[in-house]
């Protein structure tokens, strides 16, 4: 005769509803405390006006915020006793990430452009390459600098060594050295980092030009005696 182990089977629905309990409970640990999900017993409260109430009980905190159709929230949890406001709780969330998008769009993202050299890189190439670069660096990016051997090119470091301390002497006054000369497999790397005293300057030279630009009185257009209205014509010959 043949046994069958049974095996128990979970329903579907405790295992779909699992992982999304989970990430609930997070996103709820991710926000203050407010109104009955506060634990402490008393608390330093603010008004919605910004005056201070004093130290009062937390079922008074909660009955006056309740009284003023707002929230009591927890703004400073880790003071003794914890510190916590009369607001509009929503209104209040909809500032805060208002202020944290406009807050990311003026950050100005630093990108590392990448400039590639070889040791046979004649001297004009050379300027172009560094003309490229102070123009990265006035930008605000950081510019890396890839000098590759190939064969036996790779005996001669010292040309190329020489080559990135020549850039680096030509960048100096917009950039500082983040990383010196290393060798990455064949590759001999300089990395620059831009210079925020000569950032400024260029970005305040800038402007000050784009000012007089504007400023400037437009040039008068002189009209030729030949492009005269007939009819002016006409009384002359009269």
């Amino acid at each position: 005769m043949l046994y069958l182990r049974l095996h128990r089977v979970i329903p579907a629905r405790f295992v779909v509803l699992s992982p999304l309990r989970v990430e609930r409970s997070a996103a709820i640990r991710d926000r203050l405390r407010i109104n009955n999900r506060i634990r402490a017993r008393e608390v330093r409260l603010i008004d919605e006006n910004g005056a201070q109430v004093g130290i009062v009980p937390i079922r008074e905190a909660l009955l006056m915020a309740e009284e003023r159709g707002l929230d009591l929230v927890e703004v400073a949890p880790n003071a003794v006793p914890p510190v916590c406001r009369i607001l509009d709780y929503g209104k209040f969330r909809y500032e805060q990430s208002k202020k944290e998008r406009e807050a990311r769009k003026n950050q100005k993202q630093v990108d590392v452009k990448q400039i590639r050299l070889e040791p046979k890189t004649d001297d004009h190439d050379l300027d172009v390459k560094a003309k490229q670069a102070r123009r990265f660096l006035l930008d605000g990016d950081k510019v890396k600098f890839n000098l590759r051997f190939r064969g036996r090119e790779i005996f001669h470091q010292e040309i190329g060594l020489e080559m990135l301390e020549r850039m680096a002497e030509e960048l100096r006054d917009v950039s500082v050295v983040e990383q010196r000369p290393t060798m990455e497999g064949r590759v001999l790397t300089l990395l620059l980092a831009p210079n925020q005293k000569a950032r400024t300057q260029a970005q305040r030279e800038r402007q000050q030009q784009a000012s007089r630009a504007s400023t400037q009185p437009a040039p008068k257009v002189s009209v030729p005696a030949s492009d005269a209205a007939p009819d002016d014509q006409a009384d002359e010959e009269e």
